[in-house]
């Protein structure tokens, strides 16, 4: 599958692209669509139960669809793939836009680095990569770890690439590093969502718990295709 039709298949876009059939969700009325979950909601326990994955995905992930279906209605903007959406967010871009669009990408980009089947250490390129740039696999998951524990509030926490660099950023809010506003800006090659909805229900206030588990699901060969693509 090459990028193209990744991107039709991950975020159903605009006219011309895949429509999605309902999954166990009403589908929004506009351009942007809900895709099912790459894998089963129960198929990350123990390390994300699910229940949270079903919140997180048909609730929260759906709310951001429809508000941006609303947001974008009548606009050139409806008319854009999520991806030409994102990047051509700026500070004048209304605030439900913004915060929709990067919603949406940024949830369906998360579903596709996870798996039931992942866990490990990178390998190949982009093991080279990191441990050039962190000196080594441990390295890189302490520096992760702080990411996430210094994002106050809700956001994100990502891995980019600019150029033959890497290096780890944050985001706040539904924010991401394609952004035109973006304080760091890069290709995601992985992301982690720190909101507290992504992990409250199993991990409370224990964020640094949650973000020791998802070592566990990260699919390496999903990242892995991100940083050579």
């Amino acid at each position: 599958m090459n990028r193209s039709e990744f991107l039709k298949l991950a975020f159903g876009a605009s006219a011309g692209l895949v429509a999605f059939p309902s999954f166990g969700f009403a589908q929004a009325e506009g351009p942007f669509k809900l895709a099912p979950l790459p894998f089963d909601a129960g198929a990350l326990e123990p390390h994300i139960d699910k229940t949270t994955m079903e919140i997180h995905h048909d609730k929260h992930h759906k709310a951001y669809v429809d508000n941006l279906n609303k947001a974008v209605a009548g606009t050139d903007m409806a008319k854009m793939d999520i991806e030409a959406l994102v990047k051509s967010i700026a500070s004048s871009t209304p605030a439900a836009v913004r915060n929709n669009a990067g919603g949406h990408w940024n949830h369906t980009f998360f579903w596709n680095i996870l798996g039931p089947n992942g866990g490990g250490a990178p390998k190949g390129a982009l093991a080279d990569a990191i441990n050039k740039k962190f000196n080594s696999f441990d390295n890189f998951k302490t520096e992760w770890a702080k990411a996430a524990a210094g994002r106050f509030g809700s956001g994100w926490v990502w891995l980019i690439k600019n150029g033959n660099d890497i290096e780890i950023t944050s985001t706040p809010n539904q924010d991401n590093p394609l952004m035109g506003i973006a304080e760091k800006k890069g290709t995601p090659i992985m992301g982690l969502d720190v909101w507290e909805h992504a992990y409250y229900l199993k991990y409370q206030n224990r964020r640094p718990e949650y973000v020791t588990a998802v070592w566990n699901v990260f699919d390496w060969n999903k990242i892995g295709k991100n940083f050579a693509s």
